[in-house]
């Protein structure tokens, strides 16, 4: 790989960072705020928890849900996007499904139709590794 096709793929990275930003930061803020952070920050500290526990055992498990949701309109911004990689001249599934399509009759079809496949197995993933671990009560 030469220099120019990397520093291709990093300006289409960027890009697709740039695209896709805002629609993560919006699902992890609406997690967020679905949570009182300082209450359950104040209460870890006063039962000694560290920063690193307070984030990793309190605060993440709590927005998962938002996490996985702004991973997966990533991943569908990602799939769907169609002009940077045929600007820059990059192999991506919108340039292929369109290549494609110009040549052949039954193959873009297919290829919709696995793109849809690949996306509800997705939304089963979050619903999958959404759930947190679930708590019996004590009777």
């Amino acid at each position: 790989m030469t220099a120019n096709e990397r520093s291709t793929d990093v300006l289409l990275t960027f890009s697709y960072v740039t695209l896709a930003l805002p629609y993560m930061y919006r699902a992890v803020d609406t997690g967020l705020r679905s949570i009182n952070v300082k209450t359950l920050t104040e209460a870890a500290e006063i039962l000694g928890a560290g920063w690193a526990t307070i984030l990793f055992r309190v605060i993440l498990p709590n927005v998962r849900v938002a996490i996985l949701s702004g991973a997966f309109l990533t991943f569908a911004i990602v799939i769907g996007e169609f002009t940077m990689a045929s600007l820059l001249n990059r192999p991506a599934f919108g340039p292929y499904l369109q290549l494609i399509g110009a040549n052949r009759a039954y193959e873009p079809s297919a290829l919709a139709i696995i793109a849809f496949v690949v996306t509800w197995a997705c939304m089963g993933l979050i619903q999958i590794f959404g759930r947190g671990k679930t708590i019996k009560a004590a009777h």
